[in-house]
């Protein structure tokens, strides 16, 4: 009886942990985009505003997509130093100076976005490790994916109002932005630098036993406390969900960069094109948040991994074939479709990851990978409809993707999970944690 209360009271002290841990993910989540489409928004105004040659910028647009691919493995390098939470805080840091600094110095926008692309990369590989640390539900991840989408839609749409409130200042509407990084950085940085050390016990994690692959993760568990560990790069788990990220951030960078030319090349005008450009990023927002969700339960992830892929290249198809007026419909579905799978793509990450070490590690793996391998999918694109002369070829071309996209999905939830050394670790102080 005596001890009832202390228990209600540390049960309570979690819940508030855990509650300002997920207000801070959500937080983080919405700062990794507005840096990319601020200036995807203000694209034309940069030549006036900065100086900048107008041939540089097209390489603007690259960079961030460049630093991902390079900047990657600094994430999980950073929290095996510094923590997880104080790592995402120093990357939001960077990210904070990179905002100001190339907006506000001469010569500076160029390196300065590239900063903020290795910034965001950096704390972006490091969400699913706390996911898992903390044995984050399907929610958890929902949260932080819908955090992406709506940072980017936040990003695109109020650089204009801002500029206006700002007194027509386009510098400071772009570093205004530092200041809800900077605020991220100190509440991950209170709420999130423990979490290398939350779930460490556990290599099973609550969301991969909700996704019913304890057997997938026993056996890596089981390896890694018999010092039997494969390189990440010989595990074919961690191929596979790195090539279904590739292929649906592929498929995402090359839908928003051409599917306004497209509409307009169908008789769209260029405002309604750009208005149904908005709405393929806006209804996927509860896509991304629902993916992830539904994603833990075992029956609906071995037929949605592969499910999705088909899915998407349908929804390709009709956007292809649809008159006008069928267009908002199938325009929304493809945003539908697209978006939640990037969400299953991060869940994947937690999902098929044996604890948060390998978690980390993966998450750089899948998403430095694959956005380099998605940088190509919009030059490919442009280059099939050049070559074409129309849109049937680029069209169907992604619609093979997307069938690549539905093998990756079935190989992805398939095998055993991933397991690296720091796994091992994590496990051997309390071994009988795994697969509970």
């Amino acid at each position: 009886m005596g001890q009832a209360q202390p228990r209600r009271g540390t049960s309570a002290g979690t819940g508030r942990r855990t509650a300002w841990l997920l207000v801070a993910l959500a937080l983080v989540s919405i700062n990794l985009r507005p840096a990319i489409t601020t200036i995807a928004g203000t694209m034309g105004q940069l030549q006036a505003g900065f100086g900048v040659d107008g041939h540089l910028l097209p390489l603007l647009g690259a960079l961030p997509v460049l630093a991902f691919g390079v900047s990657a493995p600094c994430g999980p390098w950073l929290a095996r130093r510094l923590g997880t939470g104080k790592a995402v805080a120093l990357a939001l840091l960077v990210l904070a100076a990179a905002l100001i600094a190339r907006v506000t110095l001469p010569g500076l926008l160029l390196p300065g976005t590239f900063l903020a692309g290795a910034a965001i990369m950096t704390a972006s590989v490091l969400v699913p490790q706390i996911v898992k640390a903390h044995r984050g539900t399907g929610w958890w991840t929902g949260l932080c994916t819908m955090g992406f989408g709506l940072g980017a839609a936040l990003g695109a749409g109020l650089v204009q109002p801002l500029q206006h409130a700002l007194g027509g200042s386009l510098a400071w509407a772009l570093a205004v932005w530092a200041v809800p990084a900077f605020l991220a950085a100190a509440l991950i940085h209170r709420s999130g630098q423990t979490a290398g050390r939350a779930g460490g016990t556990d290599g099973a994690g609550g969301t991969a036993s909700a996704a019913g692959l304890r057997d997938g993760t026993t056996t890596a568990a089981r390896a890694a406390g018999n010092g039997g560990t494969v390189p990440l790069r010989k595990q074919r788990t961690a191929w596979a969900v790195t090539a279904f990220f590739g292929l649906q951030a592929m498929l995402y960078f090359a839908i928003t960069s051409w599917l306004a030319v497209f509409l307009v090349s169908k008789g769209q005008s260029p405002a309604d094109a750009a208005g149904l450009l908005a709405w393929f990023s806006v209804a996927g927002l509860p896509a991304s948040l629902l993916a992830p969700v539904l994603a833990g339960r075992t029956a609906v992830l071995r037929f949605m991994a592969p499910g999705l892929g088909l899915l998407v290249a349908a929804a390709l198809l009709g956007v292809l074939t649809a008159p006008a007026a069928m267009q908002f419909v199938l325009v929304g579905l493809l945003g539908i479709v697209q978006s939640a799978g990037f969400g299953l793509g991060m869940a994947l990450v937690v999902i098929r990851s044996a604890g948060p070490g390998s978690a980390g590690s993966l998450s750089a793996m899948s998403q430095g990978l694959g956005f380099a391998i998605a940088s190509l999918g919009p030059l490919a694109t442009g280059f099939l409809h050049e070559w074409s002369g129309g849109w049937d070829v680029p069209f169907w071309a992604l619609a093979t993707e997307a069938m690549l996209l539905a093998g990756a999905g079935f190989l992805a939830v398939r095998g055993p999970a991933v397991s690296i050394a720091e796994a091992e670790s994590e496990r051997v102080t309390e071994p009988a944690a795994v697969g509970r």
